[in-house]
């Protein structure tokens, strides 16, 4: 039975850009998003969202999606929700300075973020990759991590904690929204695979093409065949 769309229950509809408390990558990817006619902030069947355009609903999702995980699920039960998602392709490191009067420091991290790292958030929500209502769309960004030092926490990175991400720049996108979206992350003209041939072709590492099959399988796009040596074998499973 095809989906109906249902009227947005909404209250507080904001016409500008509401930036107060966000922090400065969330923010400026909402600017960088934003078209004539968007509402902002709008309160929606309990949840305030970041963005409604027309009857869609965008939300901006910096961090893991764990977070979000019963928002999102209640909310493609009725609406169309998308997700818009960045990784960072490129990163810079500044460091701010722990001595009054010092500069700080910045270094390009040699780390560089591909599409398929999606994978390593989707795997908490696999079951909205079937589901109509949702979308989710990858930003590719150049970005800055701020980080400040804390002698408490020496646990992590030496004490360097992140203060905040900037946004530099926009550089690819990639809308997932369909079933045949999601498949063109395997690799072209393989009928059977298994996640370390997944990891090997796409050159990524063997734990992100597990948690790509998983989320896949679960979202019954492929299947489990059996076995080829020790791995598990995989089919795609529906007609795209």
């Amino acid at each position: 039975m095809e989906q109906t769309t249902p009227k947005l229950n909404t209250s507080k509809l904001g016409s500008g850009i509401g930036l107060l408390n966000e922090k400065p990558l969330h923010a400026s990817l909402k600017q960088w998003y934003a078209q004539p006619g968007d509402r902002f902030e709008v309160a929606v069947d309990g949840f305030v969202i970041d963005i409604v355009r027309d009857n869609q609903l965008l939300e901006i999702q910096t961090g893991n999606f764990a977070a979000i995980k019963s928002k999102l699920t209640k909310l493609a039960s009725s609406h169309p929700i998308r997700i818009i998602y960045p990784i960072a392709q490129e990163k810079w490191i500044v460091k701010l300075s722990k001595d009054e009067g010092k500069a700080n420091t910045r270094r390009k991290s040699p780390k560089k973020g591909h599409v398929e790292d999606v994978f390593w958030e989707m795997v908490r929500l696999p079951q909205l990759i079937s589901n109509r209502n949702f979308s989710l769309e990858v930003l590719m960004i150049q970005e800055e991590e701020v980080r400040r030092f804390e002698k408490n926490r020496r646990w992590r990175r030496n004490g360097w904690c992140t203060e905040e991400r900037r946004l530099l720049d926009v550089v690819d996108r990639r809308l997932l929204k369909t079933p045949a979206d999601w498949l063109a992350f395997l690799p072209e003209g393989m009928e059977t695979f298994t996640t370390k041939e997944i990891a090997d072709t796409l050159n990524i590492r063997r734990e992100l093409a597990q948690k790509m099959a998983y989320a896949l399988r679960t979202a019954q796009l492929i299947e489990l065949i059996g076995k080829r040596g020790r791995g598990n074998l995989y089919r795609v499973s529906v007609q795209t």
